[in-house]
């Protein structure tokens, strides 16, 4: 089986500590937080600055994934391979998703965050979830599911934004391309072009990112306050160690047993990991992850296929989320839930959970329709975590990009399809963004992404 040809980043002079992304990043996140706290009436009008650098990483995705689908997908040109791979990595993302549920649902009921707030519905102001309410009221049936997969038109998926849906209409024009054969050859050349001029974009997309960081962690702070923070700050604290014990016992485990390091593999995506505890969105790094991933020895019809579709299904942090903001509305509001109504609560979110978007707006509206489908915990009591839904969600979201980093080496490793040479010398040696003279940028069709 042919590997991909991932030779070395061109070695420079690394640059200044202070002109690292991950340093950049982290830096306008603690000037966000001082201004949100300092000046709140200023940085309430900050949001912006987010929200334009995460739409303009949404405009990107769908043609990313189009292209680096249909190149990676196409360059094989072997149809029982890219099943293959899809079977692995949707078998490896219904267990690991499951124990993050498992493992959500065990935390919240031992640490009861939830409980002696007796809070009363009738004195809950419920008019911001009204809209959730209203959705969750429609429960979608496995059906409905599946035919949403297929887009109305190509353009459609593109226009949506739907990552499902363009990954559907993606990978049949890559089988598609692969069943020509050598016909295909002037239209792959055209689809590597785009993706190289794709990244670009990308790479000087990225140059702005701490500013996005400093504008969103500004607006939630200065929004929201302290008081919001310190009022549920036990659910808070909760669920930010239940990811990390996620991480340590479950993912840890799993990249040990696959003979990569995770904290080291977390090191090599450090400034991704930043950049979406700042923006709340996993999005603004899916283009980065892919770049990452293919210098790590991933092959890329493997990335092609693994990344998008865990950007849909495996969203371990996620299911802590759901799980723990589940039982803690059910302990706030002494909603009586024994094991067997948590059991139901488990089988309804594992299906739930399946349509929860990379963005995490989406959560809410999922979390809604779950309340609703159990019919236990009133949907109106989501009122009570709105305030900090934005601080819980850069921590299921943090989870979900390393699950996702996780899982796409672990199958490309059950596929044979990693090149542990390229692995070990990337882990070791850590992310190397080196300067370089304009037009080293390549991404070549052989899935390396040399600077």
């Amino acid at each position: 089986m042919s590997m991909p040809s991932h030779t070395a980043p061109k070695r420079g002079r690394r640059q200044p500590f202070y002109r690292d992304l991950s340093f950049q990043v982290l830096a306008g996140m603690v000037l966000g937080v001082a201004a949100g706290y300092a000046l709140p009436n200023f940085a309430i009008n900050l949001q912006p600055l987010g929200d334009a650098f995460i739409r303009v990483i949404q405009m990107l995705i769908g043609p990313i994934i189009f292209c680096t689908v249909c190149s990676g997908i196409a360059g094989v040109n072997d149809f029982r391979k890219v099943g293959r791979v899809a079977i692995k990595a949707l078998f490896y993302f219904e267990v690991v998703t499951s124990l993050a549920l498992v493992l959500g649902l065990v935390a919240i009921n031992v640490l009861k965050p939830g409980m002696g707030m007796n809070v009363d519905m009738h004195h809950v102001h419920s008019a911001a979830v009204d809209a959730y309410v209203v959705k969750a009221q429609h429960a979608v049936t496995v059906s409905e599911f599946l035919l949403n997969v297929i887009p109305h038109t190509a353009v459609s998926a593109f226009a949506s934004g739907d990552v499902l849906q363009v990954l559907f209409f993606s990978v049949l024009f890559a089988l598609g391309l692969a069943a020509i054969g050598e016909r295909a050859r002037p239209a792959l050349d055209v689809i590597d072009a785009v993706s190289s001029a794709l990244f670009w974009i990308i790479g000087l997309t990225m140059k702005i990112a701490p500013v996005a960081a400093f504008g969103a962690i500004a607006f939630t702070v200065s929004k929201f306050g302290f008081g919001t923070l310190l009022s549920l700050g036990r659910l808070i604290v909760e669920f930010y160690l239940t990811c990390a014990l996620f991480i340590g016992f479950v993912l840890w485990p799993i990249a040990k047993a696959n003979g990569f390091s995770l904290p080291r593999l977390m090191r090599y995506i450090g400034a991704e990991l930043l950049l979406v505890l700042g923006t709340s969105s996993s999005e603004t790094v899916f283009p980065q992850l892919i770049d990452k991933l293919e210098r790590l020895g991933c092959e890329k019809s493997v990335v092609g296929v693994v990344l998008p579709t865990a950007y849909t299904f495996n969203h371990d942090g996620t299911c802590l989320y759901f799980a723990a903001a589940a039982v803690f509305l059910a302990q706030a509001t002494n909603t009586p839930m024994s094991w067997h109504d948590q059991l139901v609560l488990l089988m309804v979110l594992l299906l739930t959970s399946k349509g929860a978007a990379g963005v995490s707006g989406a959560a809410i509206a999922v979390l809604a329709a779950t309340l609703a489908a159990s019919n236990t915990i009133p949907v109106e009591s989501i009122a009570l975590i709105l305030g900090i839904h934005k601080v819980l969600s850069s921590a299921f979201v943090f989870t979900n990009v390393v699950g996702n980093s996780v899982a796409t080496i672990v199958v490309a490793n059950w596929e044979k399809a990693l090149n542990r040479t390229a692995l070990r010398r990337e882990l070791a040696t850590g992310f190397r963004d080196v300067e370089a003279p304009v037009g080293v940028l390549d991404r070549s069709p052989n899935g390396s992404a040399g600077r």
